[in-house]
């Protein structure tokens, strides 16, 4: 009788960030290994093994056990494990104090914490695309 709320509506909150594109989360956990190409219009987090080219219309990730060796393009990366190959970052790539990073970088902005392999030629400011023997190509950005 007093206090009861039997009739009202149970809301339940979720903390699930919302549904779409720009929210949702593709993963390569450890133990996987994938040889191809993969094209993800969300974020992806790799913590497994990429042989292949990746291309990634939002934020990819390198987890500390994931590594990518192949061609990628995105808009913005994080780097805490391994990367082998031509690497075309429209925005801000990030490599991390333990992530060993190899190979040709395109990137507007660029931040390298200390202790980081990064073994690489790096262009900033324009955009490139690569050749699969590495022979950089110059183009101006579309976006």
């Amino acid at each position: 009788m007093f206090g009861s709320k039997k009739n009202e509506p149970t809301v339940k909150k979720s903390n699930n960030v919302g549904a779409g594109p720009s929210h949702a989360l593709n993963s390569l956990v450890q133990g996987t290994v994938v040889s191809g190409t993969v094209t993800s219009d969300s974020d992806i987090r790799v913590d497994g093994k990429l042989s292949g080219d990746l291309n990634c219309a939002s934020k990819m990730i390198i987890g500390p056990t994931g590594s990518i060796e192949g061609d990628v393009q995105c808009e913005n990366a994080l780097i805490e494990g391994s990367f082998k190959g031509n690497l075309i970052v429209r925005n801000t790539l990030h490599i991390k104090e333990n992530a060993k990073v190899d190979g040709d970088i395109s990137t507007d902005k660029l931040i390298v914490d200390q202790g980081a392999e990064f073994n690489v030629t790096c262009n900033m400011g324009e955009q490139t695309s690569f050749t699969k023997k590495g022979q950089k190509i110059a183009e101006k950005a579309t976006s």
